[in-house]
């Protein structure tokens, strides 16, 4: 069982009083449902399991009165002595929750019931409205979180790195000191492997069982396809091909490292008022993240972001990597990254960003101007260059170089190098993009 962050979010949640029932939502096969499972059992006598994509039939027990005895009934009814509801001891798991859209209306009586404990899961298209509505969502009667496929940090662990590797690391980040050549090597290896497996969890469960980069290849592409069946089973008719579209032109806008996403490389003579609805819904489905442009490098940066001027990454590198011409992870694990080279970091660092929960941003002129990222790290605005090979980051310099202008003292620049720092410029190795917590 790979260890997930979330554990600690869900005892987090057990131990609070009076607590809500609880949603979780996330893309598809991001390990929801194990985690649940796992924490149900190690933490109450009882867990009582209905999955409503698997068995529609349990769709039936919501289909009358939501009060919470008559649910109990029920439910014990159909499970038989499966079902065992004690109070203080038991925990409901409502998996596929999106299928039954009563069961979510249901979540209410129980949060005024207090007896039982109520866990549900469903992916992003389901919570977020997308196919079949509840009658009525319970607001204010439950508690909803996203998860996401593992980080990085999360990837680390799941290869034997433990607390004390990432605490030196840590350190070596305060203090500004290089990182042992040794551990350096290791996690320069590591962040590649990373970068091609991603952090779907059966993906990362068979590379760290096997090391066949084939099967683990095989496991995100048919991730990708059932991606692209709830395009055909979530979304409106017109739409489908659209979106489609939209998924499929992902690697060729990164690949050409446009300044911004482009409609017209989606389909030619394409519109934002064509396209924008098909890409929401993806956007909507957690398979991707918009990184906007930014009219000045101040805070607050989400005031001072471009609405209709963005970027745009898949959440999970690994898939990213996946959805290239076969033979990429070879050459990613050797190094060889060729002409996308730019967009593999962006994505990774996109990637690694955006599953610690940071919203993502980049800044650009017309000048030519241009930084790939821009934080909120020690208070402060800073930009972060992403490099591959080479160390030129002349935008960054012109903008340390006008403080008055760009209201920026200090910078940082990932790429394949140790750490250091120069002239405000703090250098890091890519794999440190996870340590950059501070706000």
């Amino acid at each position: 069982m790979l260890r997930r962050k979330i554990e600690d979010t869900l005892l987090k949640w057990k131990n609070t009083p009076q607590r809500k029932p609880l949603i979780i939502k996330g893309c598809r096969q991001c390990g929801k449902t194990s985690s649940v499972l796992d924490f149900a059992h190690k933490n109450y006598k009882n867990t009582v399991y209905l999955n409503f994509y698997e068995n529609p039939d349990y769709a039936k027990i919501f289909s009358g009165s939501l009060e919470t005895d008559n649910i109990v009934m029920l439910t014990s009814a159909l499970l038989g002595s499966s079902a065992k509801f004690v109070p203080g001891e038991t925990v409901l798991v409502l998996d596929e929750i999106q299928e039954c859209p009563e069961a979510r209306t249901a979540l209410k009586f129980f949060r005024t019931d207090g007896r039982y404990d109520v866990i549900g899961t469903g992916s992003l298209l389901g919570v977020r409205g997308y196919g079949k509505e509840p009658k009525s969502v319970p607001v204010g009667s439950e508690t909803v979180i996203t998860m996401y496929p593992l980080d990085f940090e999360e990837f680390l662990w799941a290869n034997g790195i433990g607390e004390d590797v990432i605490s030196l690391l840590d350190k070596s980040l305060e203090m500004v000191t290089p990182v042992p050549e040794a551990l350096h090597e290791r996690m320069r290896q590591l962040l590649l492997q990373y970068t091609v497996v991603g952090g779907m969890p059966d993906a990362v469960q068979t590379f760290v069982n096997t090391k066949q980069m084939d099967e683990v290849l095989a496991i995100q592409r048919d991730i990708v396809h059932s991606y692209e069946d709830d395009m055909v089973k979530y979304a409106s008719n017109p739409d489908k091909p659209k979106i489609k579209e939209c998924f499929q032109s992902i690697p060729k806008q990164l690949s050409k490292e446009n300044k911004k996403f482009q409609y017209s490389v989606v389909n030619k003579g394409a519109n934002a008022s064509k396209y924008s609805g098909s890409l929401q819904w993806i956007e909507d489905a957690g398979i991707i993240t918009r990184c906007y442009n930014l009219s000045i490098t101040e805070l607050p940066l989400d005031g001072n972001a471009i609405e209709d001027c963005f970027k745009v990454y898949m959440r999970d590198c690994g898939l990213f990597v996946s959805m290239l011409e076969d033979g990429t992870q070879y050459d990613i694990l050797q190094g060889n990254l060729y002409g996308y080279k730019g967009a593999i970091f962006e994505n990774l660092i996109a990637d690694i960003f955006g599953k610690m929960g940071r919203k993502l941003y980049y800044f650009r002129k017309d000048s030519g101007l241009e930084v790939d990222f821009v934080i909120r790290y020690k208070g402060e605005c800073v930009p972060v260059e992403v490099k591959s090979t080479s160390g030129n980051i002349k935008s960054t310099k012109t903008i340390l170089s006008h403080p008055e202008k760009y209201h920026v003292n200090h910078a940082i620049k990932l790429g394949d190098y140790n750490v250091g720092t120069a002239d405000s410029v703090l250098t890091l190795p890519l794999y440190m993009a996870f340590l950059l917590k501070s706000p």
